[in-house]
């Protein structure tokens, strides 16, 4: 939502105003500190207070492009887009310089051929020092003038991409922006007069050309005068084509240094494209390897595990069938067998049953008389002897 353009803003260039910044800058400057912090919640009139902190201009710097302050605000302006006016105000104020050059960039951004031309040339004349930071995160010192001539002249300024604009030639044959007027104009215009009227004193004081002082100027030196400013014009008409011819001859070179960089980044992002799809299917291969690894090492535990089970399933079932196997022989006894064990418990139980007699009449329980047989139970019972009588 802190990154969504003003729904009340208009397209610019027939695209969304934060189009004009390039995808990667302008992810760069969605992830950067300043803009999350300082630049949300941004309006027109808090804007301003932000770019009157501003100490140096420029787009990014060091190793991962870094966007400045600068750039942060361009964006910002670009995603609220504030009205013409307060625009205007920015370019006018002489107080605060990097104000001034903000409103100036925004306005090369958004505004059309004959405001760009109208507001940027004025500041021809500022010559103030501005701080400009370098690409390597150093500063260097410019001028209000020469950012000026590069948003006029140049196609790319603070690695940003800057709108096409028509020659003022071209306008000015159209007849939609008035012929460029020099500053130093008025001031050659003053040495004229100044020159024509010490040549008028010098000729009072020699009394010559009477009619033509009494008329004031001669028809000589204003044609002279006119030859002059007309030679003026001319210069500056033909400082302008040079000028564009020139930054013609530089949009050319630089569009083709920007095709061999073009060029390269591409081969470059190509030969990235590989080592990242190499890393990937060595990754791949790596994980696939550790998987089916894992897989082996799983149905050898498995395998092993069965082979327990299937030998302690076999000795178990060895027990019961040897236990079984017992069973059955102590129960399933041959009938030869069988008679000699009761033969043999017959010849164990005869001595039994003499020695239990034997017992009895050792104990004397047996005794014919009652009396006696019942005082020997009694006495075995105790443990005594029985009576022998």
């Amino acid at each position: 939502m802190a990154n969504r353009t003003d729904p009340a803003a208009k397209s610019i260039r027939g695209t969304n105003p934060q189009n004009l910044v390039e995808k990667i800058l302008r992810s760069k400057i969605y992830q950067n500190t300043y803009w999350k912090e300082q630049c949300f919640g941004l309006t027109a009139e808090t804007l301003v207070d932000k770019a009157m902190e501003l100490d140096h201009l420029g787009g990014t710097f060091g190793g991962n492009r870094k966007p400045t302050p600068f750039m942060c605000l361009v964006m910002k302006m670009l995603q609220i887009q504030p009205e013409k006016d307060i625009v205007v105000e920015f370019i006018k104020n002489d107080d605060y310089k990097y104000v001034r050059v903000l409103g100036a960039f925004y306005l090369r951004l958004t505004g059309t051929d004959v405001d760009i031309y109208r507001y940027l040339e004025p500041l021809y004349n500022d010559y103030r020092k501005l701080r400009q930071k370098l690409p390597d995160g150093n500063y260097a010192l410019t001028h209000v003038d020469e950012v000026i001539d590069e948003l006029l002249t140049n196609d790319y300024s603070c690695d940003i991409a800057l709108p096409r604009v028509k020659k003022r030639l071209n306008l000015e044959t159209a007849g939609t922006l008035e012929p460029r007027k020099s500053v130093l104009e008025d001031d050659f215009e003053e040495e004229e007069e100044k020159e024509d009227n010490d040549q008028l004193d010098d000729g009072l004081e020699d009394g010559g050309h009477e009619k033509d002082y009494h008329h004031g100027r001669s028809p000589t030196r204003e044609r002279d005068r006119d030859r002059r400013r007309d030679s003026y014009r001319h210069r500056d008409r033909d400082h302008d084509r040079d000028r564009d011819y020139d930054r013609d001859r530089d949009h050319d070179r630089d569009y083709d240094r920007e095709r061999g960089r073009g060029r390269d980044r591409d081969r470059d992002m190509d030969r990235e494209r590989d080592r990242d799809r190499d890393r990937y299917r060595l990754r791949e291969e790596k994980e696939y390897g550790r998987d089916r690894e894992r897989e082996r090492e799983r149905r050898d535990r498995d395998r092993e595990r069965r082979d327990r089970d299937r030998r302690r399933r076999s000795r178990s079932r060895s027990r019961s069938r040897s236990k079984d196997r017992k069973r059955r022989g102590r129960n399933s006894i041959s009938p030869r067998r069988h008679a000699d064990e009761q033969e043999d418990a017959g010849t164990r139980a005869e001595p039994k049953k003499k020695k239990e007699k034997k017992e009895k009449k050792d104990d004397g329980t047996d005794h014919p008389d009652p009396e006696i047989a019942e005082a020997n139970r009694i006495r075995a019972s105790l443990g005594l002897k029985p009576l022998k009588l």
